[in-house]
């Protein structure tokens, strides 16, 4: 699988967790010099709290486009650290 926006590849890896019709990408198979660690939080009843990263692309800001669990609930372990993906995020096999 593979995470695009603006054309560029953000994340490529055939060790991808589909959640909730989102692909998890391992940490490890992002390009992190496109990432910028975010404050916003936000909270999923069975997988705990996600944290956020803004994608920048040539000076142009997606804010709070990524999510990962740090520390998620028991039920959601297997996505640990994975990154997920939304705002304009294309992901394609």
């Amino acid at each position: 699988m593979k995470a695009y926006w603006k054309e560029q590849l953000l994340a490529q890896s055939d060790d991808t967790i589909m959640v909730e019709n989102n692909h998890y990408f391992p940490p490890e198979s992002l390009d992190m010099k496109y990432f910028i660690t975010s404050d916003k939080t936000s909270r999923c009843p069975w997988k705990g709290t996600a944290n956020y990263y803004s994608i920048n692309v040539d000076d142009d800001v997606n804010k709070d486009a990524a999510w990962y669990y740090s520390e998620p609930k028991q039920a959601a372990m297997d996505i640990k650290d994975r990154i997920a993906f939304w705002r304009g995020v294309i992901i394609i096999e």
